[in-house]
């Protein structure tokens, strides 16, 4: 059979408040980077790794861009590339034939997943970079897509560069850049007039992936980031893995609440979702909160 382009990836994330307090946590955990075209192979491939169907790590399509854009229906055609090529063509992105898509996101584990942000990266047939696109989610179980473009390709709001403490990888290495508004509510300790700030770069032998906080003076306010080294998508390392880092999934949603206990535990100003609905735009299957806008 022909090596599989799909692998995995044992990484450090990263998380480190500047303001209005110090705060920094690390930690471990390992990502899948999916190639698209490979779901059904690997699903027919590997004992531990499912398609739609049970099993201690499960890849689920409707996890993903499986909804139309403004609709709580199901995009034309079903599947993950499907709706990720309905959300694009919103976007008036054309898409060529034979582009290659690869995902950066963790499974389902024993049924169970929460992804605060997974990564698509683009190629045309020949590897060239076509674009990323980042899918932030929150624990209202919502999500919200942006475009990536790569790295010095418009769609900045300014120039200036900030490299990551842990940014490198080949300098050949195709990179990718965005700071937008936020219009999405992540974090009840972080306001939803600051912008995003995604630098990332294509997945190879290490992943290196940046998404910072900006306030509306360009002063970064959080600063986080993946950095991990590639290994291959078997069995037996996701064996390894599940003993390394057990329930993983579950992990991060525990640290997620840990982390905003101890913020609270600093007096951090406090943002409830439904204090700014003006705020939260082009959110994808919005909470019932943030579709009434009322406070909770």
């Amino acid at each position: 059979m022909p090596p599989l382009r799909s692998c995995l990836y044992e990484c450090r994330v990263m998380h480190h408040r500047m303001h209005p307090r110090q705060h920094r946590f690390e930690y471990g955990l390992f990502l899948a980077c999916l190639d698209l075209d490979e779901l059904d192979a690997l699903h027919s491939r590997l004992r531990w790794f499912s398609r739609n169907r049970r099993n201690l790590y499960e890849f689920r399509d409707t996890d993903h861009f499986t909804r139309a854009p403004g609709s709580e229906g199901p995009a034309a055609g079903g599947g993950i590339r499907a709706g990720l090529t309905a959300w694009l063509a919103t976007q008036g992105i054309p898409l060529p034939a034979g582009m290659r898509v690869q995902l950066v996101t963790l499974p389902r584990v024993l049924g169970y997943v929460f992804n605060p942000v997974s990564f698509y990266f683009a190629s045309n047939p020949d590897g060239s970079p076509l674009f990323a696109v980042a899918e932030v989610g929150n624990t209202f179980g919502e999500q919200k897509p942006y475009l990536v473009p790569v790295d010095g390709r418009g769609r900045e709001e300014t120039g200036t560069r900030r490299a990551l403490p842990s940014e490198g990888g080949p300098p050949d290495a195709a990179r990718f850049r965005l700071i937008a508004p936020k219009h999405f509510y992540v974090s009840p300790f972080s306001a939803l007039d600051l912008r995003f700030d995604f630098r990332l770069q294509a997945p190879g032998d290490r992943l290196v992936l940046g998404v910072n906080d900006l306030d509306s003076q360009d002063r970064t306010m959080l600063i986080s980031s993946v950095t991990g080294t590639r290994l291959p998508l078997t069995d037996a390392e996701l064996l390894r893995l599940t003993l390394r880092y057990p329930l993983v999934t579950a992990r991060v949603i525990t640290l997620i609440h840990w982390q905003a206990l101890r913020l609270w535990w600093k007096r951090l100003p406090f943002h409830r979702k439904s204090d700014h609905p003006d705020l939260q735009r082009d959110v994808l299957h919005p909470h019932p909160v943030h579709r009434a806008g009322s406070r909770h």
